[in-house]
């Protein structure tokens, strides 16, 4: 049994989202007084010290629980659900963007490759996007929402609210792959019991599709009717692929419930 897991289902959400309002509170007064301003990734940043605060007597078992991570049926499943997702994502945003030109009144979505020249920014931009949100929002979504609200409701409709609470976190084109991401995530955490798994998934999630930004210099991603044209395809496939993954694993999930 995991000692940091089970300090982590001891960890409340409402001294969770008291600490964060209070962090917000902090940043709106700094703000009124024109000095530093917080940004959302120090306030993550001080929400991963209220965790390791609060799990410090759990860390005894961290090495088991990360050498887990790497077994050969974890890294198969991590492996399977964050290639699928990259499709996904890719052809729900393509989907976005016609939907987007149909309806230009919708909200804006900016698919652009300039910011990579500011080599300060785009090193910024992938610490906290592939480091600190992953940590930060396993450990909040999955950690502490996911089991809090299992306490009340039944665990299917715990799932199912985390993860729109998740997506709605992301821009138009990413809500649907997101929540399907999160649904994966939670999975993940309640089949191996260990916080662990989903981060190093999200990690690895969000450090692919950095890369495939940075790498995409070109934008033939969006640019190259071939290229999305393939991408769609894989898309299509990789969700029908998705959806029997997640199936398997929710009826395990019901299975040793009973």
């Amino acid at each position: 049994m995991s000692s940091l897991n089970e300090k982590l289902k001891l960890v409340t959400l409402k001294g969770l989202l008291i600490f964060i309002f209070f962090i917000f509170l902090i940043n709106v007064l700094l703000g009124s007084l024109n000095l530093i301003q917080i940004n959302n990734a120090w306030i993550y940043i001080f929400v991963i010290f209220y965790f390791i605060f609060k799990l410090r007597e759990g860390f005894s078992s961290f090495k088991h629980d990360f050498l887990k991570v790497f077994t050969f049926e974890s890294l198969k499943i991590i492996s399977a659900i964050v290639i699928l997702n990259v499709f996904i994502s890719y052809g729900l945003l393509y989907l976005s963007d016609f939907i987007l030109n149909v309806f230009p009144n919708l909200n804006s979505i900016v698919m652009s490759s300039e910011y990579i020249n500011n080599s300060l920014f785009v090193f910024y931009g992938v610490i906290t996007t592939v480091f600190i949100s992953p940590i930060s929002e396993e450990l909040i979504f999955r950690g502490v929402l996911l089991n809090r609200l299992n306490l009340i409701i039944p665990l299917d409709f715990s799932i199912v609210i985390t993860s729109i609470l998740f997506a709605s976190l992301h821009s138009f084109g990413s809500i649907t792959a997101a929540f399907i991401f999160a649904v994966c995530m939670a999975v993940l955490y309640l089949r191996t019991d260990n916080i662990l798994v989903p981060i190093f998934a999200h990690f690895l999630n969000n450090l692919i599709a950095e890369i495939i930004v940075i790498a995409d210099v070109g934008n033939m991603l969006f640019t190259n009717n071939v290229v999305m044209l393939i991408m769609s395809v894989l898309a299509i496939i990789s969700t029908f692929l998705i959806l029997i993954l997640i199936k398997k694993q929710w009826n395990i999930l019901n299975i040793n419930k009973l």
